[in-house]
């Protein structure tokens, strides 16, 4: 983008920049006001509707990497990038048919609720609450690294610094709606979240179509002439088909996506905001109608940038195609499309990064504080207190989250999400599904099975190119890589599943029988349900 361009979007998309903040900020302080009990700040008081929910749902579900980072793909890689959209959609179908009740009926506010109903509880809520951090983590990492990308591009400012300034204002923000605001608050900025996000790209996408009126093939033909690669665009194997690694690192990163939303922290405290399981599934039907509507406009978005825009303009803007999306509008729209759309991409970072720094600070305070290290013998702690600690861990959190997207910036987000994704679904979805599946399933063996995926994750993940040993790696300059693939996934999503089924096999400790039949009741009626 030209100095001039730049100089003449920036007064407006700034405007509105400022606009979204204050709007996000008004919301925050309306909700905050509204209660300060446990229930209120965790999930809302349980009041919202399943359509409420539903666009909350896919608020938190649709972030930077999905407007931002697969659309970036798409433009770059064609039907490889593409991939991204199949996997994030399909991943729903897991949480409607396996999760959403089950996890609704025998939950009170996080995941280790619902391992410790039938398990010892401290070291299962210490494994759970650990794993949750780091989940939400991996994930908090990716939107400051759009917020980077987009701020950057807006004030045509490229320098480290400068994206690191951007880094840190998000990370601020994220902190004052979490502390302030709470569930409540989150919520309803996901929700005008949601609408911002599907109205722009149901635009832009009008825009696209139009500009080649309406000839999807004629749309195709152009995107491949403007990626550089020619008919290869539109084939499998540009990004996932050069060599064997790439190949398995291309269904290492399926089967992280298709698992990882159901062991997501962050969506799964979304199931506990509506009154009944019968409300949290019709959510989730409501999230798969929003998700899969936006994820089909992604793949005309993508298109339209690689053939608007161009692969070539993409890279010497950002070349992990993270702007494509801002550009796209530029060219299509003008100075007031680009700043709409970058005002609505600023929104969506801002709604994902808050509901994020909630779930993780919910599982410090209530999973790790107030319970896994708390002695059995002590009282528990007040509502109020545990609130408290929940705020100053969301504080907490915010900082680690600043520091590591510093260090991010090279990457591309929906490449740094398959790997939140991978994380959760090797820690997670293991010790879920065997909980809620398996009678004989035990204490050691939900440690096990949690301890079993995220230990082998987080280990891949640091041995991985995405770390070190490539000119795209968070560290440069060094090599300490050893693992070949970019997503640990197909390695430790297994290993997951053998620690929990070995660890349950080889305890001593039996399964009770009562506790069993308690969650399986609970679990299909919602008979005792909070």
């Amino acid at each position: 983008m030209t100095a001039a361009a730049s100089d003449a979007h920036q007064p407006l998309a700034t405007g509105l920049f400022v606009l979204v903040v204050l709007v996000t900020l008004g919301i925050t302080f309306w909700a905050g006001r509204r209660g300060s009990a446990a229930e209120d700040f965790y999930v809302g008081g349980r009041t919202f509707s399943p359509l409420q929910n539903g666009f909350a749902i896919s608020g938190d579900y649709l972030s930077a990497a999905s407007f931002l980072g697969t659309t970036g793909l798409i433009a770059l890689y064609g039907y490889d990038g593409m991939l991204y959209s199949v996997g994030f959609l399909v991943a729903w179908l897991v949480v409607l048919m396996l999760v959403a009740e089950l996890v609704r009926n025998c939950g009170r506010y996080t995941l280790a609720d619902v391992l410790s109903l039938r398990m010892s509880r401290r070291p299962v809520r210490a494994a759970s609450g650990i794993a949750s951090v780091l989940v939400t983590l991996c994930y908090l990492v990716a939107q400051m690294v759009g917020a980077g990308a987009l701020i950057s591009l807006l004030l045509d400012l490229h320098s480290p610094a400068a994206k690191g300034w951007s880094i840190a204002a998000v990370g601020a923000l994220m902190v004052v709606y979490v502390t302030v605001g709470g569930m409540r608050a989150t919520t309803w900025i996901q929700i005008v979240k949601c609408v911002l996000l599907l109205g722009g790209t149901l635009l832009l996408s009008v825009l696209v179509l139009v500009h080649f009126h309406g000839d999807v093939g004629r749309l195709m033909r152009a995107a491949a002439d403007g990626s550089g690669h020619g008919h290869a665009y539109l084939e499998p194997g540009l990004k996932y088909g050069g060599s064997l690694n790439s190949k398995v690192d291309f269904v290492s990163l399926g089967l992280a996506l298709v698992l990882g939303t159901a062991g997501l922290p962050h969506i799964l405290s979304r199931f506990y905001t509506v009154p009944t399981a019968r409300a949290a599934r019709r959510s989730v039907l409501w999230a798969i109608g929003l998700t899969g509507t936006f994820y089909l406009l992604t793949l005309v978005l993508g298109l339209g940038a690689a053939a608007v825009v161009g692969a070539p303009a993409i890279r010497a803007e950002d070349r992990t195609g993270n702007t494509s999306v801002p550009l796209l509008a530029d060219l299509l729209g003008g100075t007031v499309l680009f700043a709409v759309v970058s005002a609505v991409a600023f929104a969506t970072i801002l709604a994902v990064v808050a509901g994020l720094t909630l779930a993780s600070s919910a599982a410090v305070a209530h999973d790790l504080w107030a319970r896994a290290l708390r002695r059995a013998d002590r009282e528990p702690p007040s509502e109020q207190a545990e609130v408290r600690v929940a705020r100053i861990s969301a504080g907490a959190i915010g900082l680690v989250a600043i520091v590591l997207g510093l260090f991010a910036q090279n990457l591309n987000v929906a490449q740094l999400v398959g790997i939140a994704f991978a994380v959760a679904a090797s820690a997670n979805v293991p010790a879920l599904l065997f909980n809620l599946f398996w009678r004989r399933f035990t204490s050691r063996g939900a440690t096990w099975a949690i301890w079993g995926g995220l230990v082998p994750a987080v280990v891949l993940v640091v041995f991985s190119p995405v770390v070190s040993g490539t000119p795209g790696s968070m560290v440069t300059g060094v090599d300490f890589h050893w693992f070949p693939l970019q997503n640990p996934g197909l390695v430790s999503i297994p290993l997951g599943f053998l620690a929990g089924w070995l660890g349950t096999v080889t305890s001593k400790e039996t399964a009770d029988p009562d506790t069993w039949a308690e969650l399986e009741v609970r679990a299909l009626t919602g008979a005792g349900a909070v």
